[in-house]
């Protein structure tokens, strides 16, 4: 007889092992719980909403609107997200506790679809792009006419980003008291621009609320224009306010992460940091040279009655080369030409 049959269920001296068979073995337990994991998730179809005001390391501040009114959650991104970015202007879907009291926390389980995007690089020539703000309708483009000196290649970047995410640009000239805009604004005069100038002591209000009521507005701007200045004017905030340095003329970073403020009137205001320089590599070369053509003023319709703003690229290369939208014509044709070639693509004007 086999050490292992053991005839009478017991053990022996001869068979010390007989009385366990394939039953005694020990299983132990999920070590993370008893109950087996699925690939099941939950759909959140009835998870309450809220709109991303703000975000701080990893932490997000949701604006949620419920029958007691109005309230701030904080949140963070679910793991079922993946590395799906969360941004300021999101529309978001949460669970776990959306009260909003001192020490809770909510997740983010599912972002919307966004109807807009802002996004910048690294550089020209990086593809790699940082999401900025969401759902945004406008762009307040912010730029000094004196300290520092304004920087019309910038503002050229700042506008192809705007069209190619749908924004509708709005330039604003601050610190007029210093110098005069008017050679400045020289450089866009072909193109269908709202434009408002502001002094240090003298901040428009009547004709900033009319643009920016009832719309969601990213500002965008050089450290030290006075950006932060202009949007604690118009939502009664306290954003810290930088100075420019005598020495370099370059303004100093005083916000380091996207913020959304209720503007005093109505509509909201999204507040960026400060750059000094704004990558076009995410933005199709293609689109850099339409974003000219289809912003640019109709000073003289062809003579087959297309206007010019629906013209195809050569068209407004020729009409710029015959003088048809003046000396700023050719400056902002060879301004986007330059961006063109900073991105390494080939000039549509020139095929």
């Amino acid at each position: 007889m086999s050490w292992w049959d053991d005839t009478d269920g017991g053990a022996d001296e001869d068979e010390p092992y007989g009385q366990y068979d394939e039953s005694s073995v020990r299983v132990r337990p999920n070590p993370k719980g008893n109950r087996p994991r699925t690939k099941t998730r939950p759909s959140y179809d009835d998870a309450p909403t809220g709109w991303v005001t703000n975000v701080d390391r990893g932490r997000f501040g949701v604006l949620v609107t419920d029958e007691d009114g109005e309230h701030v959650v904080t949140a963070t991104k679910a793991r079922e997200l993946g590395r799906k970015s969360v941004v300021t202007g999101d529309h978001v879907s949460l669970a776990g506790d959306v009260s909003g009291d001192e020490g809770s926390l909510a997740r983010i389980v599912r972002v919307a679809e966004r109807t807009s995007l802002l996004r910048r690089s690294a550089d020209d020539s990086d593809e790699v792009e940082r999401v900025i703000v969401a759902n945004a309708d406008q762009m307040l483009i912010v730029v000094a006419a004196a300290d520092p000196e304004p920087r019309t290649r910038l503002i050229d970047r700042y506008l192809v980003a705007a069209f190619d995410a749908g924004l509708d640009p709005i330039l604003c000239i601050t610190k007029t008291d210093l110098a005069d805009p008017a050679a400045f604004l020289a450089h866009f005069a072909c193109l269908d621009l709202r434009i408002v100038t502001s002094r240090a002591d003298d901040v428009p209000f009547a004709a900033l609320h009319e643009l920016l009521d009832d719309k969601v507005t990213v500002t965008v701007g050089h450290s030290g224009v006075g950006k932060s200045t202009l949007v604690n004017a118009l939502t009664g905030s306290t954003r810290a306010i930088g100075v420019v340095n005598s020495v370099t003329g370059r303004g100093r970073h005083t916000s380091s992460s996207s913020i959304a403020l209720r503007v005093r009137d109505g509509g909201w205001i999204i507040d960026t940091p400060g750059v000094r320089s704004f990558g076009l590599g995410h933005v199709q070369p293609e689109n850099v040279f339409r974003a000219f053509a289809s912003h640019a003023v109709t000073v003289q319709d062809s003579p087959d009655g297309i206007p010019l703003d629906q013209a195809h690229d050569w068209e407004i290369v020729d009409r710029v080369q015959n003088g048809e939208l003046g000396a700023t014509g050719v400056e902002r044709l060879d301004s986007f030409r330059a961006l063109l070639t900073g991105m390494g693509a080939e000039d549509p004007g020139t095929a």
